[in-house]
């Protein structure tokens, strides 16, 4: 496809659209004690709700968005999304209670879907196989810059201006992206390819893609490895000053970590059109795997509070693991989808969001404060993806066919 926007420049954007989601979760968690203080916390509501809630509207919102790329065109879709996404974000930025903070966020996270679903399918309309999974790696090596300095940036930004101007910026990004992408992305998906959006075509061509083994299993895999990093999301803070005493310097620690998943994105990029997306996923799911036992056996031999350096290095390599699969997985998943990347893109954004969501519940209600309930997480995650994935590589990859 001919365009003036150079291939660099189409990373760059892809990667920022994508990044609203990270950013949107990880600048607000130091910010998270002073909104419970400022409009209060009424059971069973409470600020972790902020986190859950916005993932839960995403995984809502991916389920629609992605149809919609489907009939009307991915640049629409992502527009659209991203109206949702900022009224969203004036809604919690004017909050004067904490359920109007969390409706925010939920229309957040439903609008986010959008440049979520809609990026993937753009990449899965220019690009195939290896490839695909070379342009998500390269994708991932620059939104994970985001979570590396979201949190420290965001500190800041609260201390000195409060919690609300953390929605000031979320609104500028959207702003700003959304005009970028106007006027300068073309539209990928051709009028003729485009299916319309009628509820029982899109049940008739979401049951072909859940049908196809491949598909449904990765998707389960791809949530199980999510779930992973979303068990450390919600209990990281936490267990760095239960554990460790960190609070004012936790930012750093958690850029530290980060960084193992930005150089393996970078690095899969370099070397998936080598060794293929396969085999990089399977050798990423055994060293998440290994990571997790390594860390439970230390764990246990120091009564559940690991030396802060065991934990660094070991979360290190397991954030090492989950960078190398981020962009193979979904580009394994998507390999198959042709013509309903946008349908099938949502069914495995929102599929594995939902599993990450219970993945993370379920372990992270063991949480005690120590290190044994990440390593856990770790170790059943690496364990229980990699035999799906070795299943679901067995399966058909011929494309989905498609109803009109």
């Amino acid at each position: 496809m001919r365009s003036s926007i150079s291939f660099r420049e189409r990373i760059a954007l892809y990667a920022l659209l994508t990044s609203l989601t990270s950013v949107s979760i990880d600048a607000l968690l130091p910010g998270l004690r002073q909104i419970g203080e400022e409009v209060g916390v009424a059971p069973p509501l409470s600020t972790q709700h902020i986190i859950s809630l916005f993932i839960f509207g995403m995984a809502f919102g991916e389920l629609l968005l992605g149809p919609l790329s489907d009939a009307m065109g991915r640049k629409k879709a992502l527009v659209l999304g991203l109206g949702v996404y900022a009224v969203g974000t004036i809604t919690a930025m004017l909050a004067g209670s904490l359920e109007m903070v969390i409706l925010g966020r939920f229309l957040q996270g439903m609008g986010v879907s959008g440049p979520k679903i809609a990026t993937r399918a753009m990449i899965r309309d220019q690009f195939e196989g290896d490839a695909m999974a070379r342009v998500m790696s390269l994708m991932f090596t620059l939104f994970i810059l985001v979570p590396m300095l979201a949190p420290a940036l965001a500190q800041g930004v609260i201390l000195f201006a409060g919690w609300r101007t953390v929605f000031g910026v979320y609104l500028a990004m959207a702003v700003l992206l959304g005009l970028w992408l106007v006027m300068r992305q073309p539209e990928t998906l051709p009028a003729d390819k485009r299916i319309s959006f009628r509820p029982k075509l899109l049940f008739l061509n979401g049951r072909r893609i859940l049908s196809k083994r491949r598909v449904a299993l990765l998707i389960i895999a791809t949530g199980i490895v999510f779930g992973a990093q979303l068990l450390y999301l919600s209990t990281a803070a936490d267990l760095f000053f239960d554990a460790y005493g960190i609070k004012e310097t936790f930012p750093f620690y958690f850029a530290v970590l980060a960084t193992g998943i930005g150089l393996a994105s970078f690095l899969s990029a370099k070397l998936v059109q080598r060794f293929g997306m396969d085999a990089m996923a399977r050798a990423a799911f055994i060293g998440l795997a290994s990571a997790g036992l390594l860390m439970l056996l230390a764990s246990m031999l120091w009564g559940g509070r690991l030396p802060l350096v065991a934990l660094m290095v070991f979360g290190f390599s397991a954030f090492f693991a989950i960078g190398v699969l981020f962009g193979n997985l979904n580009a394994m998943a998507m390999r198959s989808l042709g013509q309903v990347a946008g349908l099938g893109a949502s069914l495995i954004a929102s599929g594995s969001s939902l599993i990450a969501i219970l993945f993370a519940i379920g372990i992270g209600s063991f949480y005690d404060g120590t290190t044994m309930n990440l390593a856990v997480g770790f170790f059943i995650a690496g364990v229980s993806s990699l035999i799906l994935a070795e299943l679901a590589v067995q399966g058909d990859t011929s494309p989905v066919e498609v109803a009109r």
